[in-house]
């Protein structure tokens, strides 16, 4: 793209330089860039026709990075990623998502009220307590319902649905409905029945 502003945008800000949109990826406002910190070479790569609405928020640290697949559509998610976010092709990610590689707190409560001390002393709520971040992995044709929240390490294997308002705390098979918190098996779905209609459409 020629130009990091996006046209007749209402927040008067740019795309970051390491941000890439394949051919027909569409980014609503570039306020969805406002805690974005990434200094990784590629920071975000934003697949063929892929989307980010109004709500979407890039939370990234400095070496974090984030890949979405071809026809994605990002519908007011947060993202929380310090390492590494994977979201596959043909995914809806709905309003109010939180997907996070983080916790970026401890849960040590001694631990926890160190850091609140230390945030009131620099008043930096930017640097964030020693958390290892763990990947999480959407794979193709996953479908997130609103207001779920994604926990780090979690993989969502292809073809899956996950209900509203859940809170995902462990991998979850492809071609299943996941739902609850924490989010539980609901039901298996019919992988050629999937693999067909995605074919037709």
């Amino acid at each position: 793209m020629t130009s990091r502003k996006i046209a007749n945008d209402w927040h008067p800000g740019i795309i970051p330089e390491n941000v890439q949109l394949d051919a027909g990826a569409h980014i609503e406002t570039t306020y969805s860039f406002h805690l974005y910190r990434s200094r990784q070479p590629t920071g975000i790569v934003f697949g063929s026709n892929s989307s980010a609405y109004i709500g979407c928020m890039f939370d990234m640290g400095p070496e974090a990075q984030l890949r979405v697949g071809a026809y994605t559509l990002l519908n007011g998610l947060w993202l929380i990623a310090d390492q590494c976010v994977s979201i596959g092709s043909h995914c809806l990610i709905s309003w109010n998502v939180v997907i996070m590689d983080n916790f970026r707190a401890s849960a040590d409560a001694a631990e926890r009220r160190r850091m609140l001390e230390s945030f009131a002393a620099c008043r930096k709520p930017e640097v964030f307590a020693p958390v290892a971040p763990r990947p999480v992995v959407l794979d193709d044709n996953v479908w997130v319902g609103f207001d779920c929240c994604i926990l780090p390490g979690v993989h969502i294997g292809e073809g899956s649905v996950i209900g509203a308002r859940s809170v995902v705390t462990a991998d979850v098979p492809p071609y299943t409905i996941a739902a609850g918190n924490p989010a539980r098996l609901i039901r298996t779905l019919n992988k050629e029945h999937n693999i067909v209609a995605n074919r037709s459409s």
